[in-house]
């Protein structure tokens, strides 16, 4: 077996060329990315689509099988958490930057780009339905097959929390499995920092628009972008020399009530009935649809209908196998002593639930909007997508105090995001260590730092999409790999149980 610090070495080694190649050749990275990562989505984007819908319907069966009664931990243990807690937690995990930066510009890009080629009020319904299946049960559903792997595992045959531990367990001092693992633990630190470099950048856009309005500037500057980088390397250092405790989740805890308090506040004071209908037309559409989408390849449309696929759906679904094993990783150490079919409910359908509800909330004001025949917010969507949430606050009360609210809750997002990331590439990159060493923790943040300097200087939300999907490319597979390792497992357990 390679000893425990050459996978550290390795890892280091290819984050930092990534990331010295982005400061020193942006546009030569990201032309190479964009290259490999459209050529893999043509000729594997459908296998994307079956890993994404296949993890889906997976975790839906142990949910509603007898697997189900399984506990991830001994059959007598009890939650760690209280329902409550786990539930803020989870959405603690799952509440990025993302929501915050699309909330309004992604149903209207969809918007713009389908009414050209179906009547507005089409236009708006498969909108709204694109942006909840990027959002929804697939997204969980990859987060939470990986979750529940190094969970049941972990806590059941009391493996490491490492993405090659299911292997390994399975077929022990099996040479080939020794190898496929140490890869699967490098492709999940890959995956991991350029994911998370990617969401730290695009947080620094949304963060220095956010100050550009307060300011009234037309645009964030380049001081302004460095000094926001800054003060978010400011902000995580110091939490990276210390465990990751209580004060962390605090901050988390805190953006997550910062988001539900502005979509609260952004159903009262907009259009109210209209908001409402459009969540409740959105969650019929999506639960009549999300099945059937997740297999849907666009194989008859034509050349535009096949970019935006690929430029969208297809991006998304890696986006998210990107953050699987990070989010996989912190999922399932909050969730022991859970049931199967608890973590699967749990996991799956309240973080779509409120996705369907942020979205109808931010989105549905943005399709009011263009419906009506204002096209600021729209045309904005084309010529600066990260200060579109931005304006639509702008159109209601209290703009000033929305905007803070809004910047602050980007910016813990992604200094929880950044610690928390470092902690679990320190982990998988010290054979397991649940604590890694503060120096191992200082260079993971140093490195996802460089990494979101590069992206930054793409200048470009699509060049940070293509890095951010050229990470996750290898760990498609593995995501796979990993579904069929639990299987495996819980089969195993059967078979025992029934000879007993």
């Amino acid at each position: 077996m390679a000893k425990p610090n050459a996978l550290l070495i390795c890892s280091l080694c290819v984050i930092a060329v990534v990331g010295i190649w982005g400061v020193i050749d942006i546009d030569g990275l990201v032309g190479w990315a964009s290259g490999l990562v459209q050529q893999t989505f043509h000729s594997r984007g459908w296998f994307v689509m079956l890993a994404a819908s296949g993890m889906l319907i997976g975790c839906l069966f142990l949910a509603f099988s007898s697997y189900g009664n399984i506990k991830l931990g001994r059959d007598d243990e009890e939650p760690e958490f209280s329902t409550a807690s786990w539930i803020a937690m989870l959405f603690s995990a799952g509440m990025g930057v993302g929501l915050l930066f699309w909330a309004v510009a992604e149903p209207l890009t969809h918007y713009r780009f389908i009414s050209g080629m179906a009547p507005d009020f089409i236009a708006a319904q498969q909108a709204m339905l694109a942006t909840n299946f990027h959002w929804g049960l697939h997204a969980w559903a990859i987060y939470g097959s990986t979750a529940l792997t190094i969970a049941y595992f972990s806590f059941r045959r009391g493996t490491g929390m490492l993405v090659s531990a299911p292997i390994q367990s399975l077929f022990p001092g099996e040479r080939w499995a020794v190898i496929v693992g140490w890869w699967s633990d490098l492709m999940a630190i890959i995956a991991i920092a350029i994911g998370v470099g990617g969401s730290m950048a695009m947080g620094v856009f949304q963060v220095a628009d956010g100050v550009a309005v307060m300011m009234n500037r037309e645009v964030a500057g380049t001081l302004l972008i460095g000094a926001v980088f800054i003060a978010m390397v400011a902000a995580y250092v110091p939490a990276l020399m210390i465990d990751l405790g209580q004060g962390m989740s605090r901050l988390s805890n805190a953006a997550m009530l910062i988001a539900i308090a502005l979509v609260a506040y952004t159903i009262v004071l907009g259009p109210t009935e209209y908001l409402l209908n459009t969540v409740v037309q959105g969650f019929g559409d999506y639960a009549t649809n999300v099945i059937s989408r997740g297999f849907q390849t666009y194989t008859f449309f034509g050349d535009d209908v096949a970019k935006w696929f690929s430029d969208w759906t297809l991006t998304y679904m890696v986006w998210w196998i990107a953050w699987g094993p990070f989010v996989g990783v912190f999922v399932a150490r909050i969730s022991r002593g859970r049931t199967i079919r608890e973590f699967v409910i749990g996991v799956l359908f309240t973080p779509t639930l409120f996705s369907i509800l942020w979205f109808g909330a931010f989105g549905g004001i943005g399709l009011f909007e263009a419906l009506n025949g204002a096209g600021e917010l729209l045309n904005m969507t084309q010529t600066n997508v990260e200060r579109v949430t931005f304006g639509l606050l702008e159109r209601l009360p209290f703009p000033v105090l929305t905007t803070l609210a809004t910047v602050l809750a980007a910016f813990l997002f992604i200094v929880t995001s950044v610690v928390s990331a470092a902690f679990v590439l320190g982990t998988f990159s010290t054979a397991g260590d649940a604590n890694p060493p503060p120096k191992i923790r200082l260079i993971w943040g140093a490195l996802l730092g460089l990494l979101s300097v590069a992206m930054i200087l793409s200048g470009s939300v699509d060049s940070v999409k293509v890095l951010i999907s050229l990470g996750a490319l290898p760990f498609v597979f593995i995501s796979v790999l990993l579904m069929v390792c639990l299987f495996r497992g819980l089969r195993e357990e059967g078979e025992s149980r029934a000879d007993r």
